[in-house]
């Protein structure tokens, strides 16, 4: 269902989330003021606050967050070769071992040798790790879509654009601050 079905009153005001005011453009720290960061405290806070949910789930999953959004990664997208895996999340790549390496040892997935390039591998889900997929996919849809209950397809567009903006500033070369749009 669209986003603007689910809520077509449109969503709660977001400055009054948890003593945020996002309305403010400048903070006073140490060394007088300086402009407010507007999009990375909550990106980062929002990312630590999914890991806390999946670390909730009754039963409990077991699993890091890294580990678990492997495993979701997985479920939609089927099976991957480690260099998928990493361009997909961007984990260092010692990071990203680890957690293949976690994983295999539960039994939730197997890495192939890959038959066109024998130094790479394929990573698949077991049909235990499809389980464990499953249920963390169940979670996180949970949660997205009571997220997206409070908002319409208006903000849903616009938040994807915001994180689309995001990927493409890192990804990109550097720009000053002096780049950005006005409304």
């Amino acid at each position: 269902m669209p986003c603007a079905e689910r809520n077509p009153s449109g969503p709660r005001e977001a400055n009054q989330q948890e003593g945020l005011d996002i309305n403010s453009e400048f903070v006073l720290s140490e060394s007088g003021m300086k402009p407010r960061l507007q999009l990375i405290p909550f990106v980062h806070r929002t990312t630590h606050r999914i890991g806390l949910y999946l670390e909730a789930a009754d039963p409990p999953l077991g699993l890091s967050q890294g580990e678990a959004h492997l495993l979701a990664h997985l479920a939609e997208a089927g099976s991957s070769s480690v260099a998928e895996l990493h361009r997909a999340f961007a984990h260092k790549r010692s990071s990203l071992t680890s957690y293949l390496d976690r994983l295999e040892a539960r039994g939730d997935i197997t890495r192939d040798v890959r038959p066109e390039d024998r130094r790479s591998f394929t990573v698949r889900l077991t049909r235990a790790g499809a389980r464990t997929a499953t249920r963390v996919h169940q979670h996180l849809a949970a949660l997205e879509d009571r997220a997206l209950a409070r908002l319409t397809e208006r903000d849903l567009r616009g938040f994807q654009a915001v994180l689309h903006a995001l990927s493409e500033t890192i990804d990109g070369p550097p720009t000053s601050r002096s780049g950005r749009k006005s409304s």
